[in-house]
């Protein structure tokens, strides 16, 4: 699905189209190591598979590294979703960034503590 936005500059009107869709935010904070949530937090392994559901999220498979930078915040502690992207060869996921469920993984190495709680905002969400 694609959103039109239009605006005015020198009098003519101009239309760009944004090619995606914003989705519903699964939280209105997360947990980052860093002010801008770029400082990779911790390298994870997936203990299962995960079909994303949607675009926010990636695919899984079992015994794959994830590079975590975000957990999305419940009631002050980090919640159900994290945010990272898949390490390895030959996967059609790697290098995307999206959300996974926290439970599915466990922390190999953790490279900085997730200590700055960051609001999060409609382009944590928006989907390609």
């Amino acid at each position: 699905m694609a959103r039109t936005l239009s605006f005015s500059l020198l009098g003519f009107v101009v239309v760009c189209a944004v090619h995606g869709i914003f989705m519903d935010r699964l939280s209105s904070k997360k947990l980052c190591a860093d002010d801008d949530c770029v400082y990779t937090i911790s390298l994870a392994r997936a203990q299962e598979d995960y079909n994303a559901p949607d675009c926010r999220f990636i695919n899984v498979k079992q015994g794959q590294q994830i590079y975590v930078y975000s957990k999305l915040v419940k009631e002050n502690e980090a919640g159900e979703f994290w945010a990272g992207s898949v390490y390895g060869a030959d996967q059609d996921e790697m290098g995307t960034v999206g959300y996974f469920p926290s439970n599915l993984v466990k922390e190999q190495r953790v490279y900085k503590e997730a200590t700055k709680e960051v609001p999060t905002t409609d382009i944590d969400f928006f989907c390609e």
